[in-house]
């Protein structure tokens, strides 16, 4: 069968200016990534990727913990987060008693996010892109990734939100399921798929082998 393992990108610069970069523990988290597959023998056929800046610096670490000099990731848009400042803006003007006060806790902050993804999966705000617009742009990503040889494995480098819609999808569960596993997936979690016949499996989800040690845990991030 066909592997594919997803990889959320790793943590990047929550409160800068530019959201859209690794912070220097998000470089070390995707190193250390690569550094483990390296040491496990694990090699892919073929490397996919949104083309975020942070998705494609996700991926450049991957490749140097590897080894893989001069490798270039596939660049696929359909890979890309969904807007979620330009959502969270627009529940904000929705819910304005919702929105986190300055220096609240980023726990505030998620709890907002979820509010906004619940309200755009319902209707209750319309962004520039719909959900409807968002389902039918994973599933198409789906279908790229499935377009690949019998037996190989891929390595697709995307966001939270992202791989949580392709979970939604493949397991055929409520809208609600992209918010709660949206919440949960951690930086450089990897979640593992098999796929037949153009359907997928999961085999398992947000594990962090490279990050599940003693000296490591603190490296744990989700944002």
């Amino acid at each position: 069968m066909t592997q594919f393992f997803t990889v959320r990108h790793g943590q990047a610069s929550f409160g800068a200016d530019d959201y859209d970069r690794l912070s220097e523990v998000g470089w070390c988290q995707a190193r250390w990534l690569g550094e483990h597959w390296q040491a496990e023998g694990i090699q892919f056929d073929r490397i996919l990727c949104g083309d975020l800046r942070r998705h494609r610096e996700t991926a450049q670490g991957i490749c140097e913990g590897m080894g893989l000099d001069g490798v270039s990731p596939q660049l696929v848009p359909q890979l890309n987060e969904f807007d979620f400042r330009g959502l969270t803006r627009l529940f904000g003007q929705y819910k304005p008693q919702s929105v986190p006060a300055a220096g609240s806790p980023r726990a505030h902050y998620y709890r907002f996010l979820k509010g906004a993804m619940l309200a755009w999966s319902r209707g209750e705000i319309a962004p520039e892109e719909s959900w409807q617009a968002f389902e039918q742009r994973i599933a198409e990503a789906l279908s790229v990734m499935s377009d690949t040889n019998r037996g190989s494995k891929t390595l697709v480098v995307s966001s939270g939100g992202a791989i949580a819609m392709m979970i939604r999808q493949i397991l055929g569960a409520e809208a609600e399921t992209v918010t709660r596993l949206n919440m949960q997936i951690r930086n450089t979690a990897v979640s593992h798929f098999f796929g037949s016949a153009g359907e997928f499996s999961l085999h398992s989800f947000n594990h962090l082998p490279h990050l599940d040690t003693a000296e490591r845990r603190e490296f744990i991030t989700y944002s």
